[in-house]
C-alpha cells in the first residue's frame, strides 16, 4: 500500500491538504491531537471519504472514546484493519467539532492549558483546572435545549458529542457518538473546596451523581451568559458566546474498531 507524508503548518493548512487528498480519492490519516483531528473531521463530514487517526497529541480523547490505541503499533494495526464507523459531528456557530464544546469555567481552563509550556502530557488539564479555580466566580447561563429554556448558575456548560475531554475527563459518561443528540452537562454552583475535592470524579464519570450536576439531551442548543466567554471544542477556541450548536447525525466516517455492543 502506497502512502505519502505531509507535515502540516497550521490547522488551515492541514484541512486544505486533507480536502485535496480526499479530492484525489486518497484517505487522509491524521497524526495529531484532537484539535487538528476535529478540524479535518469536520471538513470531511458529509463526504464518503473516511478519516484515519493516529493519536499524537496531549489529550487524544477522541481516540480514547473510539477505542483506538494511543501507542503507535496498536493505532497502526487498528488503521490497517480498515473498519469504518459513522459518527455524529457537532457544529457551533458554523464551526465543526467532534468531541465536546464547552464554556464558562472550561473557557478559562482551556486557555491556561493551551498557554502552559512546562507541564507535559495530559496532566496539563488537571493543572489548568486548579489554576482556573483560584480566580473563578460563578456565572449565569441561559440555554435553550430543542426550544426548552433552562438556566444554569455556576461553573460550566459542556455540550458533548463524545464522552471525554481534557485528557481523559469523562464529563459526559453516557454520551454516544452516533445517537444524533448532544449530552448537555450543566455544572451548578458549589464551593471551590468542594469543586477541588470532586475533581477526580470527572476522570471516572461519577461526578454526574452529584446534585449540582445536571445532564440533559438535545439536538440543538443555544447558550448565552451574563459575561463574555470563549467556546472551546477539541481543545481549540472556535467561537464566543452567544452560541448555537447542532448535531450533524452520522456525518463522518472514521476508521476505528467496532463500537461495543
Amino acid at each position: 500500500m502506497s502512502y505519502r507524508v505531509v507535515r502540516t503548518e497550521s490547522l488551515d493548512h492541514g484541512v486544505a491538504e486533507a480536502r485535496a487528498a480526499a479530492g484525489d480519492d486518497e484517505i487522509p490519516v491524521v497524526m495529531s491531537g484532537d484539535g487538528l483531528i476535529g478540524q479535518i473531521g469536520g471538513a470531511l463530514a458529509g463526504t464518503n471519504t473516511p478519516l484515519g487517526i493516529l493519536p499524537g497529541g496531549r489529550g487524544n480523547d477522541l481516540a480514547r472514546v473510539l477505542g483506538i490505541p494511543t501507542e503507535p503499533a496498536g493505532s497502526v494495526a487498528a488503521l490497517a484493519e480498515g473498519n469504518v464507523r459513522a459518527i455524529d459531528v457537532g457544529e457551533v456557530n458554523g464551526k465543526r467539532f467532534l468531541c465536546i464544546a464547552s464554556c464558562g469555567f472550561d473557557s478559562d481552563a482551556n486557555r491556561i492549558a493551551n498557554e502552559a509550556k512546562l507541564v507535559r502530557g495530559n496532566l496539563v488539564y488537571a493543572y489548568a483546572a486548579i489554576r482556573a479555580l483560584a480566580a473563578w466566580k460563578p456565572a449565569t447561563f441561559a440555554l435553550e435545549l430543542d426550544g426548552a429554556k433552562v438556566e444554569n448558575v455556576g461553573y460550566t456548560v459542556a455540550v458533548a458529542n463524545s464522552k471525554a475531554y481534557g485528557g481523559g475527563m469523562f464529563i459526559a459518561p453516557e454520551a454516544d457518538l452516533s445517537d444524533g443528540r448532544f449530552d448537555v452537562v450543566l455544572v451548578g454552583d458549589r464551593g471551590k473546596i468542594s469543586c477541588l475535592i470532586n475533581l477526580p470524579k470527572v476522570f471516572k464519570g461519577t461526578h454526574v451523581e452529584n446534585e449540582e450536576v445536571r445532564v440533559m439531551r438535545a439536538a440543538e442548543v443555544t447558550i448565552r451568559a451574563d459575561r463574555p466567554f470563549a467556546v472551546y471544542a477539541d481543545g481549540e477556541h472556535l467561537t464566543d458566546l452567544p452560541a448555537t450548536l447542532h448535531v450533524l447525525p452520522r456525518a463522518l466516517r472514521v476508521i476505528a474498531p467496532s463500537a461495543p455492543a
